[in-house]
């Protein structure tokens, strides 16, 4: 472009009154994203699939090339089943129909794909019919059939020794499917004409037992790893109302063992949701947690997503930014796990630590989010000097039986030797008789 016909463009877009209503919608249809190099860079193989790739990102790697063949497969059953004739032909037709809603889920698409429509939409049938696939070989209740016992991918070996990686993967942004792809083979499959959005998230959420009830509404989520999401920080308990002042600076978290030696106690919050977290007389209620292998993908995923997402909320890494700084080594990390609070699967609780401490590289917490009254409540408690001077009494006098034992003898052992010396000096401070 000349420096004439640059010129013509920024007077046009001046006289414009701003972004264009399509310009608006097509931020909002951006669901799926490419992690920015800076975050990989920290951690790379977080956000690389290692055992399946589910969309473009991803797709034709040498090491997941392994699994296409039994992608294809399960095309295969999936078609066979649908009992339709020409069912490919079918569902090609069904899915071109969507196909830009597709693209744009994806920001940024490479332009071979965006070029090459039906090289994409064979990726999203064929990825789509696998993960689809995937979700009810985990189903008590829609088990697909056709599949042989010894199955290596959807028999009980699969299930044993396949299944976990792919969940893992399937929880990786770079490595999503638009729910659309997942609504569009099931209304192929059913000859219905809505999405049923609740009965899909329910699959999901059964699939990585995750905590779920049938009357829960979740509403539409984008792809995969926004109902895990939503799994995790729904069923929360409103939050403590704010009773400290506006005008405040910031504040220092401490440490879980700082805490502690300030008289708060950790229980157990009565949910399992990330936003069931309470401060209230002295007791600091968390929800509980299971650290493992995949703890560490699943959260640096989604923490990326609400970084890239606009509109998607920030309770998942203001959760974890949280947690970090209340441990800061193995010592802190114990206090949680012997509260119930952390269940450690990792095997020790230097690694629990280190897990938390290198998930929050880089990340950026908004300062009035949901934990903002939790944090004000906890500093205010710690800075009164009485909580502290009782927490050290309990602490060094009221640790075991033995030593309330101890503190009562000593007590009554000081009150008997008060009583004595009063007996002792009171004759010589009495008046003497007086003489005849």
């Amino acid at each position: 472009m000349d420096e004439t016909n640059w010129v013509v463009q920024i007077n046009e877009e001046l006289k414009s009154d701003g972004p264009s209503l399509s310009e608006k919608e097509q931020w909002k249809r951006h669901s799926i994203y490419k992690v920015p190099s800076r975050v990989t860079e920290l951690n790379d193989k977080a956000y690389k699939p290692q055992a399946v790739s589910f969309g473009p990102y991803h797709h034709g790697e040498v090491h997941l090339e392994a699994m296409e063949e039994h992608k294809h497969r399960a095309l295969l059953h999936f078609l066979k089943r649908s009992k339709k004739p020409a069912p490919l032909q079918s569902l090609f037709l069904r899915m071109d129909q969507v196909v830009q809603d597709l693209k744009d889920s994806y920001k940024p698409l490479d332009s071979t794909w965006t070029q090459d429509t039906r090289r994409f939409l064979q990726v999203m049938i064929v990825d789509g019919c696998f993960m689809l696939e995937i979700l009810r070989a985990s189903c008590r209740t829609c088990t697909p059939e056709g599949y042989a016992d010894n199955d290596p991918v959807f028999g009980e070996h699969g299930k044993l020794y396949v299944m976990p990686y792919i969940k893992r993967d399937m929880l990786m942004l770079e490595n999503q499917l638009p729910m659309k792809v997942l609504h569009t083979l099931i209304k192929f499959e059913t000859d219905k004409t809505q999405e049923d959005d609740e009965s899909l998230n329910l699959l999901i959420l059964e699939f990585f037992n995750a905590s779920s009830k049938e009357n829960r509404s979740m509403g539409k989520c984008v792809h995969v790893l926004d109902v895990y999401r939503k799994s995790l920080i729904e069923e929360g308990r409103p939050m403590q109302p704010t009773w400290y002042s506006e005008e405040r600076g910031d504040e220092i978290i401490r440490s879980a063992i700082e805490l502690h030696e300030a008289g708060i106690r950790f229980k157990r919050s009565k949910t399992h949701s990330l936003r069931d977290v309470s401060f209230d007389h002295g007791v600091l209620r968390l929800p509980t947690m299971v650290v493992d292998d995949a703890t560490e993908y699943m959260f640096l995923n989604l923490i990326a997503f609400e970084r890239l997402h606009v509109g998607a909320g920030n309770e998942i890494t203001s959760y974890i930014s949280f947690i970090d700084t209340i441990i800061d080594n193995e010592t802190d990390a114990a206090i949680l796990n012997r509260r119930g609070i952390l269940i450690n699967a990792l095997g020790s609780d230097k690694a629990v630590a280190k897990l938390f401490n290198s998930l929050t590289k880089d990340i950026t917490v908004d300062k009035h989010g949901f934990l903002d009254a939790v944090l004000m409540n906890m500093s205010n408690y710690c800075k009164k000097p009485w909580n502290k001077w009782r927490a050290n009494l309990i602490q060094t006098y009221f640790r075991n039986p033995w030593a309330i034992v101890s503190l009562v003898a000593a007590i009554f052992l000081f009150a008997l030797t008060i009583v004595q010396t009063i007996y002792t000096v009171a004759p010589y401070y009495q008046s003497p008789s007086p003489s005849p």
